[in-house]
């Protein structure tokens, strides 16, 4: 599995978690405080801490969703990319190996110095 993947995994994870998260939400300020419990003072968070909760909680898989999807953007191989191809180099003829001719000695050989 790759990176992109694994990436389009958590964005679909994240994504149903926020749209859970919103849907327990009441526009009215209700939400999630006014369903578990009414209005009773013995809850564990009051009705404020529960809002603010919610929506920290929604906006911070927001963020986490807009920064993975870069992330998958960014991973991802763009099929329809033009590909540079590096042309081939050939090396040049004096650096080729020697040849050996029909004499026995190599095409390529210096001649002999001379004595000193």
């Amino acid at each position: 599995m790759g990176l992109f993947q694994f990436f389009m995994i958590i964005i679909m994870i994240l994504s149903v978690l926020l749209v859970l998260i919103v849907l327990s939400q009441n526009p009215k300020g209700g939400g999630l405080s006014s369903t578990f419990g009414g209005g009773g003072g013995s809850q564990m968070f009051g009705v404020q801490r529960t809002n603010k909760f919610l929506d920290n909680t929604t906006w911070g898989l927001f963020i986490a969703i807009v920064v993975l999807i870069i992330g998958a953007g960014v991973t991802h191989e763009n099929p329809n990319a033009i590909k540079t191809v590096k042309p081939n180099v050939t090396a040049p003829a004096n650096n080729l190996p020697a040849q050996p001719t029909a004499n026995g000695a190599s095409q390529n050989q210096l001649p002999a110095q001379p004595a000193k």
